[in-house]
């Protein structure tokens, strides 16, 4: 009977541990379909929420094309890279947002939380003009950097009236990437092993891992950063009002801190959000030609994205997924269309 026990026991334990291998096993090959685009989540509804000034009794609430008479500007965050979608990050919802605060008869006005290095040209340019329509209106746009806002973050923020920064942000990196493009015909060869591909031109199978890039192809992809860094330029020195020939020093990829942004125009303050805000009172008192006691009874309100993962994503990102997907992310980089306007360190 004690034999028989043991065995059971010894059974349970067997099989509790491979049920924990083979979980182990479906997390990690989880972590690896997912980072690299095999196995796509759909983005979570947007959470809005009322952050400042919370003693004042206000409806967090408001609804488009019908005005409760309470004025109010959105805080609307920009966090992490960029893109189509990520885990905090979301175009779709992002151009919503502003179309829906533009319709809105009570917002006068957007202050962006951008916390950023960037991303993808397409993505930046299309929230960039998305912005410079929303301010068409005659609405406030104002931006604060908090710890990050470079690249396209900072293209972004050019569509702004007054952009304020913490002390600490690091801001700029003005320009474009696009790569890096990886040639392992050396190694290939070495390894004694071809590959192959079957193209229809010349420059089909350009930055290829089997193909070397020829002065042609370098040209073509250069004239594509060239293109877009032009581009980036155009949108500063309208947004900053300083002529490209003063932009293009400061256009050479590098990055800044607030003092050094300040001192080359490329923001305008430095303080706190408390400081931005209070600044933007004024403004739009001045706008709305009212009473800084009216002012004062204009509400700040948070628009950030917060994407809401599946259960079995959570439980299995519990196990290995969340530390693998960080490992690959610190070893690749972010997985994103190209050119970008994107700071990496």
């Amino acid at each position: 009977m004690l034999i028989e026990k043991e065995e059971k026991k010894s059974r349970g334990g067997l099989i509790f541990l491979i049920v924990v291998l083979v979980l182990a096993f479906l997390a990690i090959v989880f972590g690896v379909l997912k980072k690299f685009g095999v196995i796509k989540f759909g983005p979570s509804l947007p959470h809005r929420i009322e952050r400042v000034n919370p003693s004042k009794k206000s409806s967090p609430f408001k609804f488009a094309n019908f005005s409760s008479g309470s004025k109010y500007v959105a805080c609307v965050h920009i966090d992490g890279v960029i893109e189509e979608a990520n885990e905090i990050y979301n175009q779709e919802w992002l151009l919503d947002t502003i179309q829906n605060l533009e319709d809105d008869p009570d917002n006068v006005g957007i202050l962006l939380e951008i916390d950023s290095p960037g991303g993808t040209v397409y993505e930046a340019d299309e929230v960039y003009l998305a912005l410079r329509k929303y301010k068409s209106s005659g609405k406030q746009l104002w931006a604060y950097f908090k710890s990050m806002a470079a690249s396209g973050a900072y293209y972004i923020a050019c569509a702004a009236d007054t952009i304020y920064a913490n002390r600490n942000t690091m801001t700029g990196s003005i320009g474009v990437i696009i790569g890096p493009s990886i040639d392992a015909t050396v190694l290939l060869e070495k390894l004694g092993i071809k590959a192959t591909s079957f193209v229809s031109g010349k420059n089909k199978g350009m930055l290829s891992y089997n193909n070397a890039l020829t002065d042609e192809q370098r040209e073509i992809m250069q004239s594509l950063v060239d293109e877009c860094y032009e581009q980036f330029v155009a949108i500063v020195s309208q947004g900053r009002k300083k002529p490209i020939s003063d932009v293009k020093p400061l256009a050479d990829g590098r990055i800044y801190t607030a003092n050094q942004a300040k001192e080359n125009g490329l923001i305008d303050s430095i303080g706190s959000m408390q400081n931005a805000q209070d600044r933007m009172l004024e403004q739009i008192a001045n706008s709305l030609n009212i009473s800084s006691e009216e002012a004062e009874e204009i509400e700040f309100y948070d628009y950030e994205y917060i994407f809401d993962p599946p259960l079995m994503r959570r439980f299995f990102e519990s196990i290995a997924g969340d530390s693998l997907r960080k490992g690959l992310d610190e070893a690749f980089g972010p997985r994103i269309k190209y050119p970008a306007y994107l700071y990496r360190q």
